[in-house]
């Protein structure tokens, strides 16, 4: 008689040819954080650019201790000296250790660019946010916006901002912020409009989730990666910008150590005394560098589509 039991049901454990799946057998899935922290790793430039950040922050922080002189003191006796082992960089036209005028000047560059780009990524990713998930007429209103500000050069719109709000450093931090606020919302809004239609968005609008929760659990934490990136190459551009406007005289006010304002100190002895410029023109270009260098490696690592190796 034929028997109507299943076939797999009367094969027995030990004739199975396939292991049964177990704690052991089942394959480690790899951590997000822990691929892209891998990935950055591997980049060379990322991590060279990485450590000399850290020192000069570290360095600039720590000013105060490590500094030899006081970067304000004057000494006309020791005016327009060459670099020498009293000091390092030599001295400007005031007699003041340039060296000591570059690590002061550090913390307000590097500030600088952390409370720029803070101000300009806040307000951009709020508005990205809003346009994109909103869409109809708040979508065109606050892109229009964008638009219009995005006619100006960025350096030109904080030019004007500058001289609307008057010279000073917290205006130059305001004013380069604010010029950076329409390629963060541009960014998130492109990001929002891809992600609001993939099927986990789709799975949470049909179970019910409110749209707050939509937002900031399944759709944010797609779009940070791009933002994270933006930022930290914005941050250079933050800091290029910033010692502009102190080099035409609008943004850090003498005799306060800025990069930017350094440049405008010794331009007029670029024949006479070259280290004045060149001292703070090559801590500029290396700060610049390695940060577009950290933004690169940055980019490679969270999507490594868009890898371009150059080294």
């Amino acid at each position: 008689m034929l028997s109507l039991t299943p076939a797999f049901v009367t094969i027995s454990m030990t004739q199975r040819r396939f292991p049964i799946p177990t704690r052991k057998t089942i394959p480690r899935r790899e951590i997000p954080p822990l691929v892209t922290r891998r990935r950055l790793r591997r980049n060379k430039g990322a991590l060279l650019s990485l450590a000399f950040l850290v020192i000069l922050t570290a360095v600039a922080i720590l000013a105060p201790v490590v500094t030899p002189y006081d970067p304000l003191a004057v000494d006309v006796e020791e005016q327009l000296l060459p670099p020498s082992s009293q000091h390092w960089a030599g001295t400007d036209l005031f007699g003041r250790d340039i060296f000591s005028r570059l690590l002061f000047g550090a913390q307000v560059s590097l500030l600088v660019g952390v409370i720029a780009v803070a101000i300009a990524s806040v307000p951009g990713l709020v508005l990205g946010l809003v346009a994109g998930y909103n869409g109809r007429w708040i979508d065109g209103l606050i892109m229009r916006v964008m638009d219009m500000m995005l006619a100006f050069p960025g350096i030109l719109l904080a030019l004007g901002i500058v001289a609307l709000l008057g010279p000073g450093l917290s205006n130059v931090m305001i004013a380069v912020g604010i010029a950076g606020i329409p390629s963060y919302t541009r960014l998130v809004r492109s990001s929002v409009l891809v992600t609001k239609r993939m099927q986990f968005v789709r799975a949470a609008y049909a179970v019910g989730c409110r749209s707050w929760r939509i937002v900031f659990r399944h759709i944010l934490p797609n779009v940070y990666a791009p933002v994270l990136v933006l930022a930290t190459l914005d941050m250079a551009w933050a800091i290029l910008s910033a010692s502009s406007l102190s080099f035409l005289g609008l943004g850090a006010q003498p005799p306060a150590p800025e990069w930017g304002a350094m440049l405008n100190e010794g331009r007029g002895y670029l024949r006479q005394a070259p280290w004045i410029t060149a001292a703070p023109g090559l801590a500029i270009m290396l700060t610049v560098l390695s940060i577009n260098l950290l933004g690169d490696g940055l980019r490679d690592a969270l999507n490594p589509r868009m890898r371009t190796r150059i080294w």
